[in-house]
């Protein structure tokens, strides 16, 4: 099966797709640039709800839903907010066979809708803070669209926040990036940089936008989550007032944070190999597989009875699916399960029972063989081994790939034959952002939490700058 895949270093989007198709994540669906999400795909999805629907709680947000139609007057509300996305409504103009008295928005995002019922429910810092998400679909109408990274339609989850004061709602800001941070480094095994938006990539109708940026095996970035701080902007529009602790009125200060499917997207293109989809452990809806070698015209019978009792022990402290097919030979299994990126397969045969012994293979070629009863045990230290192996290389590939560069033609030269990201000056001027963006396709990433903070000339017109920002082409 891995032979139909495209290698990477011949067409890295084919690659892609063919990953997709092949791993059986998603389909084309008749409505142009949607997707499909097949059962492999969406139990990944599931897995982002469950890790991080359970850190959300820690932190003290319940989930609601809101209707994903809203009238079309709340998106004017806030005129930064409309303007970036007016290219991008879908909008309803007609239901029942009757034209509507107001069209209505599919929402892009529910800040309006959202802050329409806040209206309504806060009255006093009593009521305050609220912290609410919602697990729920959007509708964007993109022009160029590719699977996870960029549909019309996908999933999401979106927090959104109100506070009595700006220090709670900044602090709120940054705690939720980094619980993305920390779900993306822990469970996706994807490390990545965390930083602020400069003013014209930040979130429409965001006072800041914070992000992490993930490097993907082509040297291109990926913008895995984003948070971001409102202060008063959206209470002002919709009148989201309080009474205060000394009986003043005043506004609400507010953030919003999301992850998307896109984060799948992310998580194929970092590990995923020429074979296949890559899982690491954590991330992997089924992390271990037990295939007992059947003979055709044998007793079986050992194979089986053993590789139940495996099954067993594993089963007590990961997931594990014993199969024990008898009309597929155990090469395809093989092939199978490294096409959808099993982390862990355990291989049972009769020679081996011989021994005593059972084969313990990791998606990534890595092999041992284990005596039957130290399996289960062997089994756990290889899920722990390889999702750490996944997070070094990925952190390898981003260090190797992070470039400080003052001379733009080199810059130019080398973001062409290799791609990466570019640790370069900016004296802080749109013009210049934009100029590079033109000349190379390359935008600024993010300001690093962790600037190299430093006296500089910018990249593009040699004014002055006071530290570096990352430049890279993006998804």
């Amino acid at each position: 099966m891995a032979e139909r895949i495209t290698p990477r270093a011949e067409d890295f989007a084919q690659w892609y797709s063919d990953i997709i198709q092949h791993a059986k994540l998603a389909d084309q669906s008749p409505v142009r640039g949607c997707m499909v999400l097949r059962p492999n795909g969406y139990a990944l999805w599931e897995v982002v709800q469950r890790e991080l629907d359970k850190k959300f709680k820690e932190t003290g947000h319940r989930n609601a839903y809101f209707p994903m139609l809203i009238p079309e007057s709340f998106l004017k509300k806030e005129k930064d907010h409309v303007e970036g996305f007016a290219p991008q409504l879908a909008v309803v103009t007609h239901g029942g066979g009757k034209e509507l008295e107001e069209p209505l928005v599919i929402r892009p995002t529910s800040e309006t809708i959202i802050n329409f019922m806040y209206s309504k429910w806060i009255q006093s810092y009593r009521d305050l803070p609220v912290l609410i998400n919602q697990w729920a679909n959007v509708v964007r109408w993109e022009m160029r669209t590719k699977p996870f990274l960029r549909t019309l339609e996908f999933l999401w989850q979106e927090g959104h926040t109100c506070h009595e004061t700006d220090v709670e709602a900044r602090k709120e800001t940054l705690k939720m990036l980094d619980v993305y941070l920390s779900f993306l480094r822990d469970t996706f095994a994807i490390p990545v940089i965390p930083g602020e938006k400069t003013p014209s990539e930040k979130f429409a109708g965001a006072l800041q936008t914070y992000c992490v940026e993930a490097m993907m095996q082509d040297k291109k970035a990926l913008q895995a989550a984003t948070s971001h701080y409102f202060g008063t902007k959206f209470a002002e529009a919709f009148d989201i007032k309080f009474q205060d602790r000394t009986g003043k009125q005043q506004f609400v200060n507010q953030t919003s944070w999301g992850i998307s499917t896109r984060v799948i997207g992310a998580l194929i293109m970092t590990h995923s190999d020429d074979q296949g989809l890559v899982l690491p452990p954590k991330a992997a809806p089924l992390p271990v597989v037990i295939v007992p070698i059947i003979m055709k015209n044998k007793d079986n019978s050992q194979v089986l009875e053993v590789s139940r009792k495996v099954h067993a022990e594993i089963s007590k402290k990961v997931t594990c699916y014993l199969d024990d097919r008898e009309e597929q030979s155990a090469g395809y299994k093989f092939n199978e399960y490294e096409i959808q990126g099993v982390p862990v397969r355990v291989e049972i045969g009769l020679r081996d029972l011989v021994n005593g012994i059972g084969t313990v293979a990791r998606r990534d070629g890595v092999k041992v063989q284990v005596k039957i009863e130290e399996i289960a045990s062997v089994v756990e230290k290889t899920l722990s081994e390889f999702q750490i192996a996944l997070y070094d290389k990925a952190s390898k590939r981003l260090k190797e790939n992070t470039f400080i560069e003052d001379d733009y033609k080199k810059f130019q030269e080398k973001l062409e034959a290799n791609g990466g990201f570019y640790q370069m000056h900016w004296c802080g001027k749109d013009a210049c952002e934009a100029k590079v963006k033109e000349e190379t396709k390359a935008t600024i990433r993010c300001v690093p939490f962790n600037q190299i903070k430093e006296s500089g000339k910018c990249i593009s017109c040699h004014g002055p700058s006071g530290g570096r920002v990352i430049f890279a082409r993006s998804y």
